[in-house]
């Protein structure tokens, strides 16, 4: 989920003090903003230039993204973040038998890292927690904020898009095993070949003594997907439009926003659920100086999400040189928790 903040691979220094710490990302967004900016134009003139127009769900998270999917967790209609938590708290003693001791715990898209202190407050002897998010301002208060609540656990956040190249940096002994950390069932937000390569990247970052523990999101009845993207509040209708908002702001855009509507739909080949903006009226948009037409009930794709069954995500593991050393899940399913080591 690019930059937004800080360059690729940059982390913020928690031996400072907060006051400091989000000086220098401010120092780093200005010398910076030329580069990231070029780069997210880049992206979105290449999406709108296809048949299909797409925006990466990567740019969804500014602040306010950031602030309003965190909303999204909390509402009645998404299951899927309750639902992961139920599993770790019902079974963190397991977990934590399975991840064993000494880990270097990196987080991927760490958000507001709330599931994260689950498994803070419960592993032992941790040699250090590298949370990493594209939402580098964010990321930056969510750290300092752990630091404060876990002082004996080192943590280091890395502002950059986990699926470009990325360092992790050196916490703890040279011993420290490495357990890669990736719930909320992102991996859903990538095409097939697009997962087995993040989760590739996993394998290679984790090495032979790591591990992967990540959330992955079953099928499951119609219904009860449609309700979760197209929730009663419209909270996920404003993240969705906050895109637009955001190319408005960070690249002159002249996206009007009550021309554009959210709907999400499901896609049952695929098992995905498929979020678009769609246009309300024949309209061109303006980015940078380049001119887009839009017609009327024209949709913008936005993101995907990928339902998976236990059985197609173990072949996906696989693919990927992955297996499946432990599964959890709840009593219906709707979701899974699973470690995954090398083969």
């Amino acid at each position: 989920m690019a930059v937004h903040g800080i360059p690729h691979g940059q982390g913020c220094q928690l031996g400072l003090q907060l006051k400091d710490l989000m000086t220098q990302t401010a120092y780093s967004h200005t010398t910076k903003l030329t580069q990231t900016r070029t780069e997210m134009l880049q992206d979105v003139l290449l999406g709108l230039s296809t048949s299909q127009k797409s925006l990466s769900c990567k740019y969804f998270y500014d602040d306010e993204g950031s602030r309003l999917f965190d909303e999204i967790t909390e509402l009645e209609e998404y299951y899927p973040t309750r639902t992961e938590t139920g599993i770790m708290q019902r079974c963190i003693a397991e977990i934590s038998l399975s991840l064993g001791e000494n880990i270097l715990l990196v987080e991927y898209g760490s958000g507001s890292s709330s599931k994260t202190r689950l498994l803070l407050d419960n592993l032992p002897n941790m040699a250090g927690y590298v949370p990493v998010d594209i939402s580098g301002d964010y990321l930056c208060r969510v750290a300092a904020n752990l630091q404060q609540d876990y002082p004996h656990i080192p943590v280091q956040p890395v502002a950059a898009d986990f699926t470009g190249p990325f360092s992790i940096p050196s916490i703890g002994t040279k011993s420290a095993r490495r357990i890669i950390y990736f719930p909320g069932s992102t991996i859903g937000n990538f095409k097939t070949d697009e997962a087995r390569s993040v989760l590739k990247q996993m394998a290679e970052f984790a090495g032979p003594t790591g591990g992967v523990l990540i959330g992955v999101d079953l099928v499951k009845p119609v219904q009860r997907l449609l309700a979760a993207y197209n929730d009663a509040k419209g909270v996920t209708a404003k993240f969705n439009l906050n895109l637009l908002c955001r190319l408005n702001r960070e690249l002159d855009a002249d996206f009007k926003l009550d021309q554009f509507r959210h709907e999400a739909i499901y896609n049952e080949p695929e098992t995905r659920i498929e979020m678009y903006l769609v246009s309300c009226v024949d309209q061109t948009v303006c980015i940078d100086g380049t001119k887009f037409r839009f017609a009327k009930d024209e949709a913008l794709l936005t993101e995907y999400s990928h339902k998976y069954t236990l059985e197609s995500f173990r072949r996906l593991a696989e693919s990927a040189e992955l297996q499946a050393e432990q599964v959890w899940k709840d009593d219906e399913p709707l979701f899974s928790v699973q470690y995954l080591t090398t083969k």
